[in-house]
């Protein structure tokens, strides 16, 4: 019998799922393989906010995307990703910062992206914040008004600061999380390597994005595309045809400005 008559059968159709299942797999295999050898750490944006890959590592982590149209957003609630999470070795906080076992993946990411000399108490889980220390937003925003980049926000008040998924939740929904279970929805949540400290004005102006709509203006631009992609391929999530475009012009102008190392 010959293939294209079996492949309308049930049975066939079952094959080629089957088989569709193993390739996504293996590509996952090979990406985090790489993604292990570029970072095998993989520590959040941190104070610094400069990209910690060369231009040809993450052009390679690009290439290993797997591309596929996006799934609806049929059933999607911020509840079907649990956060805040306590402080847990999975979510990637190293150092120092993993001693801070009784707070929030947030409270943890607000020290480690804090500025100036912000303590957090290990037992209260209370954030002080002296003269002078706060919050630096590197993502920046477009003003409304004038077209250009705004002034960067510097924030004292914890209270105001926005904790950014880099990979917004809904778009990881759209990208394959929607059939992931619970506690994989927990890590993504609260992943080190999705979390950083944000000026709510920037945040409000990405929404649920993906880089075909939306990169951050400002200079935690590169950085930022070092995290997305490798979200994307930790979690197995995938990018539509216009998102991976956009990640690759993206990383050709990062390449060409010299913003990897």
């Amino acid at each position: 019998m010959k293939w294209s008559s079996i492949s309308g059968t049930p049975v066939g159709r079952a094959v080629l799922a089957l088989a569709a299942a193993m390739v996504v797999a293996l590509v996952v295999t090979v990406a985090n393989s790489l993604l292990d050898k570029v970072n095998p750490t993989a520590p959040g944006p941190g104070s610094a906010g400069a990209a910690t890959v060369s231009g040809k590592e993450i052009g390679d982590l690009v290439a290993t995307l797997v591309v596929a149209k996006e799934g609806p957003m049929t059933g999607y609630t911020r509840e079907k990703f649990p956060h805040w999470d306590t402080n847990k070795p999975e979510h990637g906080f190293i150092g120092e910062l993993a001693t801070y076992t009784k707070c929030t993946s947030r409270d943890v990411m607000m020290l480690r992206d804090a500025t100036g000399k912000v303590t957090l108490d290990p037992k209260t889980c209370e954030l002080t914040v002296p003269s002078g220390a706060g919050w630096q937003d590197r993502y920046g925003f477009i003003d409304k008004k004038t077209g250009q980049l705004g002034p960067y926000k510097f924030i004292t008040d914890p209270s105001k600061v926005d904790a950014e998924h880099i990979v917004a939740l809904a778009e990881a929904w759209r990208s394959g999380a929607a059939d992931r279970d619970e506690d994989t929805r927990r890590r993504i949540a609260n992943d080190a390597l999705n979390l950083v400290a944000a000026d709510p004005s920037a945040n409000r102006s990405k929404g649920d994005q993906d880089p075909a709509n939306y990169l951050p203006p400002g200079n935690f631009r590169c950085a930022y595309i070092e995290h997305y992609v490798k979200v994307k391929i930790k979690y197995a999530l995938t990018v539509d045809t216009a998102e991976h475009t956009a990640l690759r012009t993206a990383v050709d102008d990062c390449s060409r400005r010299g913003e990897f190392k």
